[in-house]
């Protein structure tokens, strides 16, 4: 045993009984060009200058110094996301996957997702990645209204955005498309177009965020005019009646699926189980019997390809104190509809349930919260103030 890891199953103050469900998040950082809103770890290039070779090789490199801490765990779940995957190609990321099919062992059924943009995208492209293992499309579209996708810095317009989602549709049994709402100067009536067309594309999945001003963005330096709260409450209320109408279930506060196809990675990461993140300025979070650890990878791509190929990927490798424990697993689990099981709580923290007796009380009186023996859930008024519920959880 390395001494890493016996750094890692030393015994410690919890008691993890099994290990949950292990994923695997890759991330390609780069886009065409940066979008004012985002805060992810992305980074413009023009596709021809992108070295996919040698990020490759580092992403491998990665992995497999990493091997050790998940030596015969199962992935359940594989998410290719950035940046903009798509921009990289389909023999890269035929390569990627099967790289990590060499090295890990993959369920029978393992969801591998792909990130897509429609102005990355090109006929027969997304069969291309169909045919090189990408089980799952997500597609970026935002919006499919031109004047909010220009407000946005997307790169593509409507007409490429259904284009590209109808490629979609044709090449995979299940895929996503991601819209955006109470965007700068957004009407109800125009969400209401940008669902209506969203609908008539027929996802299987379809993921929708409320426009939020990140830290450390254009929109944080230079803010949109967008939308009253009032507003943006009424087009969520007219997002869930419309979705619920077209057969699409709100199983998570952002995420819409049709029976069978709720996406397995994401669902993953709201249960609080595990995921090995790869990639530049990837985040992770592994379990062990006595611990729960996060780890982040360098952040810039140069930086992580260098040190990652010198078998020294990881920038942040730290573990999760237990009192902050009870408010990581609810910041997930309490974005599902169908809330947890208490006995998950218990084995997914190492934690006796009277770690949490105190703020749950507290989230059933006000209201948020619903449960019984097995289970809790958020109430109506639990979702729609989440981060109110959440915070209750916070350590004192």
């Amino acid at each position: 045993m390395t001494p890493d890891m016996q750094r890692y199953m030393r015994p410690g103050t919890l008691q993890l009984a099994a290990l949950p469900p292990l994923s695997l998040y890759v991330h390609l950082p780069w886009c065409l060009k940066k979008c004012p809103y985002c805060d992810f770890n992305s980074h413009e290039m023009q596709p021809s200058a992108m070295p996919e070779q040698r990020y490759l090789d580092a992403l491998v490199t990665d992995l497999e110094a990493s091997l050790p801490l998940v030596w015969g765990r199962e992935v359940h779940s594989i998410f290719i996301g950035g940046g903009t995957p798509s921009l990289f190609s389909p023999q890269g990321i035929e390569r990627l996957i099967s790289d990590i099919r060499a090295r890990l062992k993959l369920v029978a059924d393992c969801e591998i997702t792909l990130e897509a943009n429609p102005g990355t995208f090109e006929k027969d492209r997304f069969k291309a990645f169909r045919a090189a293992g990408v089980t799952r499309l997500s597609v970026g579209v935002q919006s499919f209204n031109d004047a909010h996708l220009r407000a946005l810095g997307r790169v593509h317009n409507s007409g490429q955005a259904i284009a590209a989602v109808e490629e979609a549709a044709a090449s995979f049994e299940t895929f996503n498309i991601d819209l955006m709402y109470a965007l700068p100067g957004q009407t109800l009536a125009q969400l209401e177009e940008d669902v209506t067309q969203a609908l008539a594309l027929a996802p299987p999945h379809l993921s929708i965020y409320h426009l939020t001003i990140e830290p450390n963005t254009y929109f944080a330096k230079f803010p949109p005019v967008t939308p009253p709260e009032d507003t943006a409450y009424a087009m969520l209320d007219r997002i869930t009646e419309m979705t619920t109408g077209a057969g699409l279930e709100r199983y998570e506060v952002s995420a819409y699926a049709r029976p069978e196809h709720r996406c397995w990675h994401n669902f993953n990461y709201w249960q609080f189980g595990d995921y090995l993140g790869i990639g530049a300025g990837a985040h992770g979070k592994l379990s062990f019997p006595h611990r729960v650890v996060r780890q982040v990878r360098y952040r810039e791509p140069k930086l992580y390809m260098d040190n990652a190929l010198a078998g020294n990927a990881i920038a942040q490798d730290e573990e999760v104190p237990r009192a902050q424990l009870p408010f990581e697993y609810m910041l997930n689990a309490l974005r599902l509809r169908e809330g947890f099981v208490l006995q998950d709580f218990v084995d997914r923290t190492g934690l006796p349930l009277s770690a949490i007796e105190k703020p749950l009380k507290e989230a059933e009186a006000k209201g948020l919260i619903e449960r019984d023996f097995a289970r809790v859930r958020p109430t109506e008024r639990g979702f729609d103030f989440l981060s109110d519920l959440q915070a209750l959880f916070l350590a004192d």
